[in-house]
């Protein structure tokens, strides 16, 4: 009999953001607002984000521009750019 494992939200393919907020802080968010967080340092949102992923650090971005965790009910809307 062959085992077949389950598919996983924290598939390889799963994006996960990170970058600064408007307030400095750092932020690691998954592409579909699934999972994610605030942290004061870089390492610590890195860190957040490959035990989520499954450790596979190609599959994190950073971001240039702000990023705001957003938990809410419109996930694809998590990355957004500073006003003008």
């Amino acid at each position: 009999m062959k085992l077949v494992e389950p598919p996983s939200c924290s598939s390889p393919s799963t994006i996960v953001f990170i970058g600064r907020n408007r307030r400095g802080q750092w932020v690691a968010q998954e592409q579909n607002g699934l999972y994610g967080g605030l942290f004061v340092s870089r390492a610590q949102a890195v860190k957040y984000a490959l035990f989520e992923n499954g450790q596979h650090p190609e599959t994190i971005v950073e971001l240039p521009r702000e990023i705001e965790l957003d938990m809410g009910k419109n996930p694809n809307t998590i990355v957004s750019q500073r006003a003008a």
